[in-house]
């Protein structure tokens, strides 16, 4: 059988966001709960699918289109293209995944030079119907003929010259007539062909233009950032015409059931009189809060406080409406689950949860790592001295400081030489996502909570500031005036995405109220935010089965990573410990050439790494310390051949003796690696340096005996690296256990202590069954394997063509900064299974920096893993992400 394609809104339901698109399935659901939706049809993601694959449309699609249609024109007594009384109706994207303003969308599809004159006779507003069919013909110009958008912007600036007006609404019918003319003679002259005329064309033309902009340069660029997948395709709706704009007794606005910034409970949106929905989430008009309604057309606004309630209710959730009244009869165009801030989801859920609309399991799957992260990122200090600008909207929380520019090319430029930069716009528009991402933060001067600069920097927590009306934005300038300052592109500002203040010069930062709880500085109690965090971490911590300790090498981070909440160390770098001054010890134990002299460098280095592992034993009294025995790439503690080898010619040339230098120099040559990454590194120089790893040992037994003296409980593991054989393994693990039982003989305390490796190369997760003969648990060390897994070295090629990989879908993300879990995270998974199969209760971890990123512990907590190991400030996330995996 044929799959079907095409499906009514009341055909389909809110859980068919798959196939109907998240807009089209939440038309049905309204529909379907008896709430005002123009009636309408979805073309499913099958069928767009079918075209990105092709480049054709299915060959079914027409004939089921035609049913639709006749079946709407049917239900609305109206046909398409009829002279007298036209239906019109929109086109609209609508994907699985809300893509702000990333696609398109053509209203008032239908009218043509006959109809045009009809629907002015049957509305009574000759205005109103010479306004619809010029937003159709720039639409479908722009979207569908790809255009450029400044022709018809230009044309509509120099028709308001002409009038003497800077306000859209002054132009009246016989304006708008001449400005479709001039619309229509651009078409010709810039495609070769007039704007067509059938509506059954215009809506062909407009539905492959929908499906073709799920492809688009600015829709690819979304997807990636926001992680979603790019096989899924958009659905396309097809919704008959409402009209905002028949005057000032109709109207568009955008409503929230909460909002969206705070979380708090009340009456959020915005409202635009006599005006279609574009002109609002544009944000080209300034709008009136949502509140004014109530005083504008009371009905309509009673109607849908009744309908936000009713919704909220039945998504459970906070609720984004759009709506349209047309002549004081209230119709809802869209309802999704709101996008909103990172503190709003954590009060949100937790306010949830007290309504008894949700559980607190819920509600824990409802906030997200990333979320908490951006919490925990500093604020502006309230008692800075500071120069004010202007304030307007706060739509999107944060602290924002940098040099002001204007375009997004500008804001890419900057960011790529590594400055911080703040993008100033009248208002933003789809095209400007390269620029919203590369900046600090937004600030528009039109627009508000609603706006697209507002609802896509909330989904990528980019601090946001709108509405800012005192701004005069002169792009071309690059300039801003404000109350008798001038802003000059290049100048710094900070804006604060939460007051809506804007500044001049750069704020100072202090720790946000989610650090200071952390670090145990300030009570839950004594913040709403800070109690919402405290409520659902603290249930994250109830039902998680991963634990989470920390990567730290010294005694202020192991203290503070246990405040943030770690069990334990999973990964303590001791090559850390001998650089500064240490430097010069390890330098002439890899040197040296003679016993003396290599043993007299291993005693001087053993008193000091002793009192290192005392302080980092004694900050995790009590708790696991995995010590990882000394993994240098063995050139970070050499001098430099380079510079060695200019002083010996330098001294040469003088006619001086190099002295040391030659000596070194010698040596450096001897030693020197092409690849040290794969090189004298890990358990092979251990094996290679006799004395270093007991050296090492003895230190750590030495530090754990002296704390039991003192009644504390220090539990150190001794973590042997990159093995790749267990031949390698049995060796260095012998020379530990010696050790250990020697030290345990000498202080008369029992310091022995469990032995491991890190599973860091891929033969090592190969063969881990072999491995886990001799090894009492494994930490996989995903940085290094994720390397010789790809033949990536990671110093080089990030910077050299990983934006290119990521530009063209190559990754989805950087695989060092999420588990690539086709090929580095099956071998974790094969490495765990054939480990337990030797050992059943071998202790799995992981300490690469994957073990704080929220995806890779999903996947490490489904891999059966027992704990992950991240930096101290990303304990909180990986807490809360390790809870969520749970449920």
């Amino acid at each position: 059988m044929v799959p079907k394609l095409v499906y009514d809104f009341a055909e389909g339901n809110k859980d068919m966001k798959d196939l109907l698109g998240g807009k089209g399935a939440n038309l049905a659901e309204m529909t379907n709960l008896g709430l005002p939706v123009p009636p309408g049809f979805i073309i499913s993601t099958e069928a767009c699918r079918v075209y990105l694959e092709t480049g054709a449309m299915p060959a079914e699609l027409a004939d089921e289109i035609d049913h639709h249609v006749s079946h709407l024109q049917q239900k609305m007594g109206k046909k398409l293209g009829q002279a007298d009384d036209p239906l019109l109706v929109s086109v609209r994207s609508g994907a699985k995944f809300s893509m702000p303003g990333m696609m398109e969308t053509v209203l008032n599809v239908g009218l043509n030079d006959d109809s045009v004159n009809g629907l002015a006779h049957q509305s009574g507003n000759p205005r109103f119907a010479w306004d619809a069919y010029r937003r159709l013909i720039q639409m479908f110009g722009k979207t569908v003929l790809d255009m450029p958008g400044d022709v018809f912007e230009d044309a509509i600036e120099a028709a308001k010259d002409a009038k003497g007006t800077t306000n859209d609404l002054d132009l009246d019918a016989d304006d708008l007539r001449k400005l479709v003319g001039r619309f229509k003679a651009s078409v010709r002259e810039h495609t070769g062909r007039d704007f067509p005329q059938d509506p059954r064309e215009q809506m062909e033309l407009a539905i492959e233009a929908v499906f073709g902009s799920w492809n688009s340069e600015r829709a690819v660029l979304y997807r990636r950032q926001e992680r979603i997948p790019a096989d899924l395709g958009t659905a396309v709706n097809i919704c008959s015409m409402v009209f905002g704009n028949l005057g000032m007794d109709s109207g568009t606005g955008v409503a929230f059931t909460r909002d969206p910034s705070s979380g708090q409970p009340g009456v959020y949106g915005d409202y635009l009189q006599n005006a279609q929905g574009e002109d609002v989430v544009a944000g080209i008009r300034n709008t009136v809060p949502l509140a004014d309604l109530e005083q504008i057309d009371k009905l309509s606004y009673d109607d849908l406080m009744t309908i936000m309630v009713k919704l909220e209710g039945h998504y459970r959730d906070l609720c984004d409406i759009e709506f349209t009244v047309e002549r004081g009869k209230l119709w809802m165009l869209q309802t999704r689950v709101g996008k909103r801030t990172a503190g709003a989801a954590f009060r949100i859920a937790t306010s949830l949860i007290d309504e008894g609309m949700i559980s607190i399991d819920e509600a824990l799957k409802r906030v997200t790592g990333a979320q908490l992260a951006q919490l925990m990122f500093p604020r502006f200090d309230a008692d800075a001295d500071k120069h004010l600008l202007t304030k307007a909207i706060g739509a999107s929380p944060g602290a924002a400081c940098g040099k002001v520019v204007f375009t997004s090319a500008a804001a890419v430029e900057a960011a790529e030489r590594g400055e911080k930069v703040v993008l100033v716009r009248r208002e933003t528009n789809p095209d400007d996502l390269h620029g919203m991402i590369a900046a600090q933060g937004i600030l528009t001067s039109r627009g508000g909570k609603t706006s697209h600069a507002a609802v896509v920097a909330r989904g990528m927590g980019k601090t946001c500031v709108c509405g800012a009306e005192e701004l005069r934005v002169d792009i071309s300038a690059k300039t801003i005036e404000v109350n008798g300052t001038s802003v000059v592109e290049g100048d710094v500002i900070s804006i604060d995405g939460t007051t809506g203040e804007v500044f001049l010069g750069e704020v100072p930062v202090v720790p946000s109220p989610v650090v200071q709880y952390f670090e145990g500085t300030l009570d839950h109690a004594a913040d709403d935010l800070v109690a919402s965090v405290h409520r659902l971490i603290s249930h994250a911590d109830d039902v998680r089965r991963l634990q989470v300790r920390t990567n730290a090498d010294n005694g202020e981070d192991s203290a503070r990573a246990r405040r943030f909440g770690a069990q334990g160390i999973g990964l303590c770098r001791t090559e850390h410990m001998f650089l500064g001054e240490r430097r010069e010890a390890i330098e002439r134990l890899i040197l040296a050439e003679e016993d003396a002299d290599r043993d007299a460098a291993l005693a001087e280095l053993e008193p000091l790494q002793r009192e290192d592992f005392c302080e980092i034993l004694d900050a995790m009294d009590g708790q696991p310390v995995t010590i990882r025995l000394i993994d240098p790439p063995l050139h970070e503690f050499l001098p430099s051949m380079e510079e060695l080898a200019v002083k010996v010619a330098l001294a040469e040339e003088r006619g001086e003796d190099p002295g040391r230098d030659a000596t070194l120099l010698s040596a450096v040559r001897r030693l020197h690696e092409q690849n040290p990454m794969l090189g004298l590194r890990g358990v092979r120089l251990g094996l290679v340096i006799p004395g270093l790893f007991a050296m090492q040992v003895r230190a750590i037994a030495s530090a754990a005996a002296r704390l039991k003296k003192q009644g504390k409980d220090p539990r150190p593991e001794i973590m042997i690296p990159l093995v790749g054989a267990v031949q390698e393994l049995e060796l260095a693990r012998d020379e530990v256990a010696q050790v250990l039982r020697e030290v345990s003989e000498a202080e008369g305390v029992d310091v022995s202590s469990p032995i491991g490796t890190m599973i860091e190369l891929p033969r090592a997760a190969l063969t881990a069954g072999q491995i886990a003969e001799s090894a009492e648990f494994f930490s996989f060390g995903t940085n290094d394997l994720t390397q010789t897994t790809w033949g990536f070295s990671r110093d080089d090629v990030e910077g050299a063509f990983f934006s290119r990989y990521l530009e063209k879908g190559i990754f989805a993300v950087s695989p060092f900064e999420s588990i690539d879990r086709d090929g580095v995270g099956a071998l974790v998974r094969l490495g765990a299974e054939r480990g337990r199969e030797t050992r059943p209760d071998l202790k799995l971890g992981i300490c690469g920096e994957h073990g704080g990123d929220p995806d890779s512990i999903h996947f490490f907590h489904e891999v059966g893993l027992d704990y992950v190991s991240c930096s101290p400030f990303r304990i909180p996330v990986a807490r809360l992400e390790a809870g969520r995996a749970a449920l």
